[in-house]
């Protein structure tokens, strides 16, 4: 049993797939992914997003993840390829287990978080860019 929350993310980290900026963007690319962003509405709004990433706080991701929960939402799929992201890659280590427990059997992490995928120069949309859409 773990002691700590760093023990908790070493133990979901090494359970769960670990993916590179490289590799969630090649991801995206090929259009067949979910991206989630696990982040609170404060920080979307202080450091934006990734591009296409559909919002889903960590507190409500099992709530709306499970189809037989009253609260699920359609985007998420356990058939399909989800990728999930948060600041640094601690919560959505977490989180990947989390719904592989669910019956995800196609999920995995981005190592890093968004703030990985900001210094390796990939895109980030902020919320003042989506409303003027």
């Amino acid at each position: 049993m773990a002691s700590s929350v760093a023990e908790m993310i070493a133990h979901a980290r090494a359970q769960v797939r670990n993916l590179s900026v490289a590799e969630v963007a090649e991801a995206l690319e090929s259009g067949t992914v979910t991206l989630i962003d696990l982040r609170e509405p404060g920080e979307v709004a202080r450091d934006g997003r990734v591009p296409g990433s559909v919002l889903a706080p960590r507190g409500m991701l099992e709530f709306w993840a499970d189809p037989a929960s009253p609260y699920h939402r359609p985007e998420f799929d356990p058939a399909a390829t989800t990728i999930l992201y948060c600041a640094s890659g601690g919560r959505s280590a977490l989180a990947a287990l989390a719904l592989r427990e669910l019956g995800y059997a196609d999920v995995a992490h981005l190592d890093g978080g968004l703030n990985a995928w900001k210094e390796h120069g990939r895109p980030v949309t902020l919320q003042a860019e989506e409303d003027r859409r």
